[in-house]
C-alpha cells in the first residue's frame, strides 16, 4: 500500500497565499528552464523560509532566499536575489542586509559590478521582467 504524501501544513493563509503567488510567478515565465526552491516553515505556520535557484534558457542563474512572516499580511523581513551569468559571475543582487546605511533606501539595495545603489523591495515578477529584458537583449 503506497503511503500518502507529505504535506507541507500552512498555518496561515496570507502564507499558503504567498507561495501560492510565488511558484504561479515561476512557472508562468516562459524564459526559466528550471527552478529548485526549497520551503521551510516555522512551528507555528506564520513563518517561511524560501530558498533556492532558478535557471533560465541562456545558463544565468538566480539565487533566492526569503524569510516571510505573517500577521495579517505577508510582510518580507529579509531577502536576498543573486543573478549571475552562465559563467555565475554577479550580474546583480537585492537585498536588505544593513551594511550600506549610507544607500537612501537602507536597508533595501541593488549591487551592480561594485556599485551599491538605491532600490525598494523587489518583488519576484519585476526581477524576472529585469532578467527577461538582460536576455532578450543579448
Amino acid at each position: 500500500m503506497a503511503k500518502d504524501p507529505i504535506r507541507h501544513t500552512f498555518g496561515c493563509p496570507v502564507i499558503k497565499k504567498f507561495i501560492e503567488d510565488f511558484e504561479k510567478t515561476i512557472d508562468s515565465n516562459p524564459i526559466i528552464l528550471s527552478s529548485n526552491i526549497q520551503k521551510h516553515f516555522g512551528p507555528d505556520g506564520n513563518t517561511a523560509y524560501l530558498k533556492g535557484s532558478i535557471v533560465f534558457i541562456d545558463s544565468s542563474c538566480l539565487e533566492l532566499a526569503i524569510f516571510i512572516k505573517a500577521h495579517g499580511t505577508v510582510s518580507i523581513d529579509k531577502y536576498r536575489y543573486h543573478y549571475m551569468d552562465k559563467q555565475r559571475q554577479m550580474f546583480f543582487r537585492y537585498d536588505n542586509a544593513s551594511h550600506h546605511p549610507e544607500v537612501p533606501s537602507h536597508p533595501h539595495h541593488k549591487h551592480i559590478e561594485n556599485n551599491v545603489i538605491s532600490a525598494h523591495l523587489p518583488t519576484l515578477k519585476g526581477i524576472l521582467d529585469e532578467i527577461s529584458a538582460a536576455i532578450l537583449k543579448k
